[in-house]
């Protein structure tokens, strides 16, 4: 969502009043909670004109919306069993309604990644990956930044080598958490881990870091290595999306952080961000990175790693294309 569609979800809840807009609350994922909230905190006052035209777009969205069934996972255990027999309907269900209850694993986003880290410190690393693969990519990489070294390197070992998780594995992990995670044993387990999620966390840790996990893992296992290098997507790897993918970025990237990012561009991807911007404002932006001083390497890199999740945004909504560096796409 951009941020004007940020803004307008933001002035429907403070239309709605403080018990409707919590109920809301209570249905978002930690990171557009975080995301809302922050905007409400910036906005202190909003034109009548714009208002009311939120709320007319949200009443012509919600007419054409009709809730069917208010509990679809037992409408599906229903009718199939009514169907087919609880034997045959229980085979079916399971490979539906795939991955059972994560309660306790999605309260982990609502923690920080330090304490997400001291809480999984001790466990064994295949329990840790289990964890990881079901958090946001940056958050998993930031919970890696705070284990030693070797741990972290063996976590992502397995992270790569995942293909799937199986029930007494999720049963495991919510002891972690002191949970107890429904859906017995018949429970099949949830396509999860691999190649592309190691590679996805791999790209947020930073260069340092991500070159002592893949020394590690090349070790261990060449192929891996490869493979996970194969399917990670860099800053320099802008210079493969075609200029309209780089104007659709360009418009979602404040100047500010796109002069930081640049300043450890290579001279290519410089010049191909200049040529789809405006002859003036390329100018300006030539001109402000000869006069910006030395930037921390550690700023240029979290600017990267932003814009890095702006592009995996808007290839997940088709407005840009990533080609990786393997046989298959990498979105």
């Amino acid at each position: 969502m951009d941020e004007k569609g940020i803004e307008d979800a933001a002035i429907l809840l403070m239309s709605l009043g403080e018990e409707e807009a919590a109920e809301i609350f209570r249905q978002l994922a930690p990171k557009e909670v975080q995301r809302l909230g922050e905007t409400i905190a910036k906005l202190r006052t909003v034109s009548r004109e714009r208002v009311d035209s939120v709320l007319d777009r949200f009443t012509v969205a919600a007419s054409d919306t009709s809730t069917l069934v208010s509990d679809t996972d037992e409408y599906v255990r229903s009718v199939l069993r009514k169907a087919l027999g609880d034997e045959k309907a229980n085979l079916l269900i399971d490979r539906i309604l795939q991955g059972g209850d994560v309660s306790g694993i999605e309260s982990l986003k609502w923690m920080d990644p330090v304490s997400v880290a001291e809480l999984m410190r001790n466990e064994h690393p295949q329990i840790v990956a289990a964890i990881l693969v079901h958090l946001e990519f940056d958050q998993a990489s930031e919970v890696l930044k705070n284990f030693p070294e070797r741990q972290r390197n063996e976590v992502m070992v397995r992270v790569a080598t995942l293909d799937g998780i199986q029930p007494s594995a999720l049963k495991d992990l919510n002891e972690v958490m002191g949970r107890v995670l429904s859906g017995g044993e018949r429970m099949k387990k949830s396509m999860m881990g691999g190649v592309k999620p190691a590679a996805e966390i791999i790209n947020m840790l930073g260069s340092a870091i991500e070159t002592s996990v893949l020394d590690y893992i090349r070790e261990a296992d060449a192929d891996l290595a490869q493979k996970i290098m194969d399917n990670m997507f860099t800053f320099d790897d802008l210079l493969k999306i075609d200029d309209r993918g780089i104007q659709s970025l360009l418009k979602e990237v404040q100047s500010e952080s796109l002069l930081i990012a640049l300043k450890g561009a290579t001279p290519e991807l410089r010049e191909k961000v200049f040529n789809n911007m405006s002859s003036r404002a390329s100018e300006t932006m030539r001109e402000d990175l000869e006069s910006r001083g030395p930037v921390r390497v550690s700023e240029v890199e979290a600017e990267q790693k932003e814009m890095l999740k702006i592009v995996r945004r808007l290839a997940d909504e088709g407005q840009i294309v990533l080609g990786g560096g393997g046989d298959d796409q990498f979105l």
